[in-house]
């Protein structure tokens, strides 16, 4: 059986190396969308995949995102020294920040919180089967499982802003994620 989770946020970006200029050369923002699908093998007690209220460290994740600068670790230093110089929140991460750049980094760190998820009721074999991330309303890029071949990163690669973690309810997730 598979279940669905909707989560938002405002982001903004440099898309570097693809073909529109207006992307590749201007910080631009996107009101995303990001759900993230989920199978299961049976049902728990309750007859649900899981409850939705394990997913609060997803939560926090794409929360993370929210009115953030994404800062592609490959920029030069300039840029990093503006944008850190200029705003709070910034998520510095080793995949350019594209949709499909999103995707599979939300399926790589969701993969790695559900698998640390308890489960206390009788929940079978949770799996993350996708996460797809629109950035527009007429675009966007689902990464599967398979696709967790292309990660060429870890969970130290990622960087969140002090500003960020300080909204964190904890930090012990993101701790757990790069242990």
């Amino acid at each position: 059986m598979l279940i669905r989770k909707l989560f938002k946020f405002e982001g903004a970006h440099i898309v570097r190396n693809c073909s529109s200029h207006r992307c590749r050369e201007n910080i631009h923002g996107h009101s995303y969308i990001v759900e993230v699908f989920i199978t299961s093998d049976k049902l728990d007690k309750g007859y649900m995949v899981m409850d939705f209220v394990l997913l609060d460290k997803v939560k926090e994740l794409v929360d993370s995102f929210d009115h953030t600068y994404s800062l592609w670790r490959e920029e030069p230093e300039e840029l990093k020294s503006f944008v850190y110089k200029y705003n709070r929140r910034v998520a510095e991460i080793p995949v350019s920040p594209s949709a499909e750049g999103y995707a599979l980094l939300l399926l790589y760190l969701i993969d790695k919180i559900l698998h640390d998820t308890e489960h206390k009721n009788g929940e079978g074999n949770v799996q993350l089967a996708s996460v797809r991330v629109h950035e527009t309303a007429t675009g966007y890029a689902e990464a599967f499982r398979e696709d967790l071949r292309l990660v060429d990163f870890d969970t130290h690669d990622i960087r969140f802003s002090e500003a960020i973690q300080e909204e964190w309810k904890s930090d012990e997730w993101w701790k757990q994620l790069t242990r």
